[in-house]
């Protein structure tokens, strides 16, 4: 019976070339936060994740400023830490289980509301959690993701030989950068729709600019051919990100999609509807996933048995290991669909998000497997970061043509159970 007797925290404020705009917000930094967990047997786990209050509760990041919002985040992080402390370790699914109820009333107190969304507390356990997952390996030596999932979540039994890369085409991504990712290879093109240009909740307005957005990103794609897509063609994957307020306003949407012929390019639309507030999307002529409303095993059979959602945005990176691994399961079970999306993570991210998403069964409409990574779109040194990870400049993460090639090294090692020195030095004593 080992217990938790030492906890650090440490964080690194990353800059973004341009802002990052989504779900009506604009980013300009991101913080990456680093954990490390020691027992008292001298075995020791450390954990890195990215900090988007604005993708995990954009109430909070509109009340607040960007750094206040980040500082919240890392407040719960922190807490996290301190009620680890003297824990007995056992399993990670099974400990971050533990933490969430008494970090969700934690939040709510400390954010001053009652309706502060679980999303926001998962983004901060993301380091704790991976953290624990060092441990585990720790304490057991195997150091793969295949020996992880024997004993977690046996149904991940698919090896895809190479993962497409999905590039991300925000609210202000120029016309000649969306040509330049067509150029080199993209085929499955994530679009931020729901944008609000006049910053005055007009729901017409915003509908005009996504039908507007959808029909520059269809045009630049004319021509463009891919072995990659059922139809030849690149395809788009929509994020509304809850911004549409009803079915019959989604309707109209999809209405100009197919006046424009882009309908039958939309493989996956996701989170139209608020996560709070989902609604039914049986009979929609498009593949619906669900992103901010799953956060749970239960979440993901709620979505597909009664609201008729047929896909899961699957994110480790953002709602930690351990809770995505049960959604993964669930949403076998159920018949969806599930794929890696991104929280604009740094290389030591990416290598947990790929390693989950090699291993995922494909996207209907995809002859490959995919995981969304824009990381290289918004940061402004990718290579400073690239060596701060495991395997610097290794193979499998710099795609070619739009496609990471996973040799053998990726998935015999893959760097997600090694040291990470540059984010140690962050670290402080909770």
């Amino acid at each position: 019976m080992e217990r938790i007797v030492n906890t650090e925290l440490g964080v690194i404020r990353e800059p973004l070339r341009a802002p990052f705009g989504f779900k009506g917000g604009t980013l300009s930094e991101l913080w990456q936060t680093a954990v490390h967990l020691t027992l008292d047997s001298g075995a020791s786990g450390m954990g890195v994740g990215v900090q988007s209050v604005l993708w995990s509760d954009p109430v909070t990041f509109c009340a607040c400023d960007e750094a206040g919002g980040n500082e919240r985040m890392l407040a719960v992080t922190r807490r996290a830490l301190e009620l680890l402390q003297g824990q007995v370790f056992t399993d990670p699914p099974g400990m971050t289980a533990g933490l969430v109820p008494e970090l969700l009333a934690f939040a709510r107190r400390l954010l001053g509301r009652a309706d502060v969304p679980q999303t926001f507390v998962l983004n901060a356990l993301v380091p704790v959690d991976f953290a624990l997952w060092q441990l585990w390996n720790a304490k057991r030596g195997n150091g793969t993701f295949d020996a992880l999932c024997a004993s977690f979540c046996p149904e991940l039994t698919n090896r895809e030989k190479e993962l497409g890369s999905i590039p991300l085409i925000t609210y202000h991504t120029p016309e000649d950068e969306l040509h330049a990712l067509l150029e080199d290879g993209a085929f499955l093109l994530k679009v931020k729709i729901g944008s609000d240009p006049e910053k005055n909740g007009d729901p017409e307005a915003m509908l005009a600019w996504d039908i507007g957005r959808l029909r520059t990103v269809h045009t630049a794609a004319a021509g463009f051919t891919t072995p990659y897509t059922e139809c030849g063609r690149p395809v788009y994957y929509l994020d509304a990100n809850g911004r549409y307020p009803d079915r019959e306003f989604l309707l109209r949407f999809l209405d100009a999609a197919d006046k424009m012929d882009a309908l039958e390019r939309i493989v996956l639309l996701e989170e139209p509807f608020a996560g709070d507030r989902p609604e039914p999307v049986h009979g929609l002529p498009v593949r619906v996933a669900g992103d901010e409303s799953a956060h749970s095993a239960q979440d993901v059979a709620r979505l597909t048995r009664e609201y008729g959602y047929s896909a899961i945005a699957c994110k480790p990176i953002a709602k930690t290991l351990s809770v995505t691994l049960e959604m993964v399961r669930a949403a076998q079970k159920s018949g969806a669909a599930c794929f890696c999306a991104d929280l604009t993570v740094p290389p030591a991210l990416l290598d947990w998000n790929m390693s989950l998403a090699a291993r995922l069964p494909r996207v209907p409409g995809l002859r490959v497997g995919v995981v969304e990574s824009n990381g290289p779109q918004n940061y402004t040194d990718w290579r400073r970061l690239d060596a701060m990870c495991a395997a610097p400049g290794a193979a499998w993460r710099t795609p070619q043509n739009g496609v990471y090639r996973l040799d053998g090294g990726f998935y015999g090692e893959s760097g997600i159970f090694a040291p990470l020195p540059a984010y140690a030095d962050t670290l402080r004593p909770v």
